[in-house]
């Protein structure tokens, strides 16, 4: 019967150590979801403030811009295929 306990206590033990181990871990999670909360709220923030590389130039300097692109990938193809 003693060691039967013994096994009980330890049991009961180990028990209340995964309860504390867990609480502390939901703790932690609460803390990082509320951190990545604000961080996401300051990055949809910046990305706000930041304009995109091709809203600030015209249609047509779009069109020529990716007409040189698609001439130095194919400059590159060809030096590749070589």
């Amino acid at each position: 019967m003693a060691v039967s306990e013994i096994q009980k206590e330890t049991f009961f033990n180990l028990l209340e150590q995964i309860r504390t181990e867990v609480q502390t871990l939901k703790k932690k999670n609460k803390e990082l979801s509320r951190e990545n909360l604000k961080l996401k709220s300051k990055l949809e923030e910046i990305q706000k403030e930041q304009t995109d590389i091709f809203s600030s130039i015209s249609e047509s300097e779009r069109i020529a811009m990716r007409h040189k692109v698609d001439g130095l990938i194919e400059k590159l193809n060809q030096h590749l295929n070589q």
